[in-house]
């Protein structure tokens, strides 16, 4: 960053990094990455991409800042580039993947007609609102990173929130979205419902979880980057840990306890299978008149061996 007068306000951070905690958190995120590439390779969700790649910004994101609290009090741009951006795109790239599992999960129910957006339409409005916040936070950070007056730090700053206002607003869609198909679903079971071996009941639970800290985290973000530089929020780097951090390996824990790949592996072919096949685990209900019975795949062949 430049020098001159206009930017003597900045401050790469009001205080010095805790090495420590830092770690703490790269450890943590370092474990879930590991976690989730190997329920990935092994379960072939490949729509957990995404999400895996989140968990690896996290460990990175908090690297440059162990890298930066180093070099206290002679921060560099490098290290505080690298954590800014990482840290702050992480959740658009866990939200995409979330996105995609409800998706997954109407359709292996075999109740679209309880979806608020049409099936064949939800997973790609989603994801595009997430890719328009994602590239609008990536584009703000980058005007950070090359800002050189208080004015283009004040543009950087906005294309920011912008973004992360994106997100809040499809991510309180999305909320919404879950909620109408999961009472409409428990109002109304479809015969798939019931009969499938599987306890897709508790991913509702984990998905509820998941988008209420993404949200608390990105409604953080918000106010912190609203309020600039003179606010609280970048005075205290317990705020981070708190309000980001943590509630980032919440997310990432809480999906490598219950992965989606327990419920939704075979969520393609499971509408092939007979009642009398997938009905273990929940009480028998007659199947609607329009099901019928398609020959299983290898996938689907499998599916019961493949359960918790």
């Amino acid at each position: 960053m430049s020098d001159d007068s206009g930017m003597q306000q900045f401050k790469f951070y009001h205080y010095e990094p805790n090495v420590g905690a830092n770690a703490l958190f790269v450890v943590l995120f370092a474990i879930t990455s590991i976690g989730h590439s190997y329920f990935l390779a092994r379960k072939r969700t490949w729509y957990f991409i995404p999400f895996v790649i989140g968990c690896l910004f996290e460990t990175i994101g908090y690297i440059g800042r162990i890298l930066s609290a180093n070099e206290a009090p002679s921060y560099t741009l490098s290290p505080y580039i690298m954590q800014t951006l990482l840290i702050l795109l992480a959740p658009a790239l866990f939200a995409a993947s979330i996105y995609m599992v409800l998706g997954r999960l109407i359709r292996m129910l075999q109740a679209e007609e309880y979806s608020l957006v049409r099936i064949n339409w939800l997973t790609k409005v989603f994801v595009l609102g997430d890719v328009l916040s994602f590239l609008a936070q990536s584009a703000g950070g980058g005007l950070l990173a090359k800002a050189e007056s208080k004015a283009d730090q004040d543009i950087g700053n906005s294309v920011v929130l912008a973004g992360l206002g994106i997100q809040v607003v499809f991510f309180g869609l999305f909320i919404i979205t879950t909620i109408v198909f999961h009472v409409r679903i428990a109002k109304r079971p479809t015969a798939h419902s019931y009969s499938v071996a599987v306890p897709w009941r508790m991913l509702i639970l984990v998905l509820y979880f998941s988008s209420t800290l993404i949200m608390i985290r990105s409604i953080f973000r918000m106010a912190e980057f609203g309020m600039g530089q003179g606010s609280i929020f970048p005075k205290y780097e317990g705020y981070l840990f708190g309000l980001d951090a943590a509630l980032m390996f919440l997310t990432c824990a809480s999906f490598l306890w219950y992965h989606p790949g327990r419920v939704l592996i075979g969520y393609k072919s499971i509408r092939g299978r007979s009642d009398v096949e997938s009905s273990a685990g929940y009480p028998m209900m007659p199947p609607r008149t329009s099901f019928k019975t398609e020959p299983a795949t290898d996938d689907s062949s499998n599916f019961q061996e493949r359960q918790y």
